[in-house]
């Protein structure tokens, strides 16, 4: 385990959180006393993503007819009036 003081955690962090990213648990001091402790958190296994089924999904929800939307069902073009 390192330890480093407050003013070395101050002046020197890029050193201090090099030593945590490389799994060090480092103490800090202050007047010779440990007040913390810096822990790195556990490894962690890479989750895999499942990208969601959206056509299963369609079909659920509007069954084997899903409706069609045209241009001129656009809220937005309606309120547009001639411009």
């Amino acid at each position: 385990m390192k330890t480093a003081t407050i003013a070395d955690l101050r002046n020197h962090f890029p050193r201090v959180f090099r030593w945590i990213e490389e799994g060090e648990q480092v103490e800090l001091t202050k007047r010779g006393r440990v007040v913390a402790r810096l822990v790195p958190p556990p490894k962690e296994e890479p989750r895999e993503f499942k990208m969601p089924d959206f056509k299963a999904m369609r079909r659920e929800i509007f069954g084997d007819n899903p409706p069609v939307f045209t241009p001129e069902d656009s809220a937005f073009i309606h309120d547009r009036g001639d411009r």
